[in-house]
């Protein structure tokens, strides 16, 4: 059966062997520098624009397929991470596929750094507030870039994370050099395409030996929920256990998204969303409170941005969020919440008689409304057995646009 021969470039350099493949070639598709350097032979070439495959593309690699003429793909590294490997399957295509060393593999090895606890993630298109959202959770991340989502772009959303930029530029090409800057640095350049950026918290840091690729897995092994013990506060300040785990299941954190903590009190709940994998920021006006949400951040391994002021000024300005948690029934800290345009939204109501005021100004915002009463007790050792504290009490409200 005739199929479509992808071959990954490195640098200049083909895979042993795919010469002969490349040789055979009545059609060649590739980037304008990959066509230059090994496409000239060809009887017919296509250009492959950017990381994805035109329709026109995929549908004149079908029917040479179908006339059995022979074609060759070429792309820069590995076809299969991240590359046009996927579309020619979808197409249903036949495909060889010779692999060369990838760009993020180059890239690791020049500034000498294990490359298996980074998270990979793709700015292209949608994803590029998911890709910065992970740059902001996790402290080593590649990101494959595009154009109007580079390392300038990247780097303005990173405005209150402590984050190094490494941009390897005109990725293959004659002009390709690596550049080592801080986010503000990367904002002010202008970078050559197509390039590759690693998004780093310590440029010393080798990071841990891991069992898993792409950094630590989440949830985070000793879970969520955690006991109140297990975060500095202060007496009356935090969020019973219980009710810390429905609100982090009805904000959904996750890879990807930005939560906000607003009146984040010991910081708790947003710690908690940050080891689920989500980006964080904590709002809490209460300087000595501020004081422990570092504290507690830091020992949980969690990098959030603290926001030291009071809601709803000290909101103005912030990355717009997916999910929302209210520490307060304030009507108009909820009215501003509410009006982020935020996915999902929690708040915590202590209060019954501004249960109905909340409720309202959440569906007003456009958010189907749920909610429950929390009540909770926790068991306690006596001389004779087992015992029951005080119960608490507060209401829950969600809401989901």
């Amino acid at each position: 059966m005739t199929t479509v021969t992808v071959v990954g470039v490195d640098g200049a350099v083909l895979p042993a062997g795919a010469e002969v493949a490349l040789g055979k070639s009545q059609l060649v598709v590739g980037a304008r520098t990959h066509l230059d350097a090994h496409g000239r032979h060809a009887e017919r070439t296509l250009i492959l624009g950017g990381h994805t495959v035109e329709d026109s593309i995929l549908q004149a690699l079908a029917d040479a397929v179908r006339a059995e003429e022979s074609a060759t793909v070429l792309v820069s590294g590995d076809a299969g991470f991240f590359g046009v490997l996927r579309a020619l399957r979808a197409k249903g295509l036949p495909v060889v596929t010779w692999p060369s060393v990838s760009e993020l593999q180059r890239m690791a090895a020049m500034i000498k750094r294990p490359w298996d606890d980074l998270t990979v993630v793709s700015a292209r298109g949608r994803d590029f507030r998911h890709a910065v959202n992970v740059c902001r959770a996790r402290k080593s991340v590649a990101v494959l870039t595009a154009p109007g989502a580079g390392p300038a772009e990247l780097a303005r959303e990173l405005d209150g994370w402590q984050r190094n930029i490494a941009v390897l530029e005109d990725l293959g090409g004659p002009a390709e050099k690596l550049f080592i800057v801080d986010a503000t640095e990367a904002v002010r350049r202008t970078w050559r395409e197509p390039n590759l950026v690693l998004c780093l918290a310590s440029l010393d840091a080798i990071g841990p030996d891991t069992w898993i690729a792409g950094g630590d897995p989440v949830p985070a092994a000793d879970g969520w929920a955690l006991d109140e013990s297990a975060y500095q506060t202060r007496a009356g300040v935090g969020i019973a256990p219980e009710v810390r785990a429905l609100a982090l299941a009805r904000l959904a954190p996750r890879p990807g998204a930005l939560i906000w903590d607003v009146c984040a009190g010991s910081g708790a709940l947003g710690i908690e969303a940050g080891k689920l994998g989500a980006a964080v920021v904590s709002i809490e006006r209460d300087p000595a409170l501020c004081i422990r949400i570092v504290a507690n951040a830091g020992s949980h391994g969690v990098d959030l941005r603290l926001v030291d002021g009071d809601p709803p000024n000290a909101l103005n300005g912030l990355p717009r969020p997916d999910s929302v948690f209210v520490g307060t029934s304030r009507p108009e800290v909820v009215r501003a919440c509410a009006g982020t345009g935020a996915d999902r939204i929690v708040v915590l109501v202590p209060e019954l008689d501004r249960l109905g005021e909340t409720r309202k100004t959440l569906v007003d915002a456009g958010y189907t409304v749920d909610g429950c009463q929390l009540s909770s007790a926790a068991l306690t050792e006596l001389p004779t057995g087992v015992g029951i504290a005080p119960a608490s009490s507060t209401f829950l409200l969600w809401g989901k646009r």
